[in-house]
């Protein structure tokens, strides 16, 4: 099987990690941070808004069963990327809305979404598209953050509409 990677950013990657493990076709998603430049930050440094880095998710996905352009539009869906620097009540640098892109087919890809995207909103898109840097995986407790405490996350949401209109069948966790 051949996969594929992508990288996110769209708010506290908790809520982020949440939504592309219901994804079919996802088949791994870490949260870390990226974009940034500190080499292997912590939390707490991220946190301190001197990395430069943004709390993001790297996806690794079947493109045979889901592709990169659905994953895009499921990003979009998730979040308001017209927020800087923001998403609902997480404020600073680390939330902002990203999209580190791993080829220029995903580049293009992602550049074309925006546009799309933007017809849906009022307020120009703030999302930062560029090539993927390094990413760091965050520390053990951050991963499957909800799966592990119960509960769903207070500011991501993906209609399960989103899902069927981009021809994917929701699954309950994976």
């Amino acid at each position: 099987m051949t996969t594929e990677t992508a990288t996110f950013g769209a708010g506290c990657f908790w809520g982020v990690e949440w939504v592309f493990r219901r994804v079919p076709g996802v088949l791994e998603v870490v949260s870390g941070y990226a974009g940034g430049t500190t080499p292997d930050p912590t939390y707490e440094e991220v946190c301190s808004h001197t990395t430069g880095h943004a709390e993001v998710v790297r996806v690794t996905f079947d493109p045979e069963r889901v592709t990169y352009e659905q994953l895009l539009e499921i990003f979009w869906a998730m979040h308001d990327p017209t927020q800087v620097d923001r998403q609902g009540p997480d404020v600073g640098d680390q939330y902002r809305s990203v999209i580190f892109t791993h080829s220029p087919e995903q580049q293009a890809a992602a550049e074309a979404s925006r546009g799309r995207a933007q017809a849906r909103h009022d307020r120009p898109i703030a999302t930062e598209i560029r090539p993927a840097p390094a990413f760091y995986p965050a520390e053990d407790y951050h991963q499957r953050w909800y799966e592990r405490r119960g509960g769903t996350p207070y500011c991501h949401a993906l209609p399960m509409t989103t899902l069927r209109e981009l021809g994917l069948a929701p699954t309950a966790s994976a």
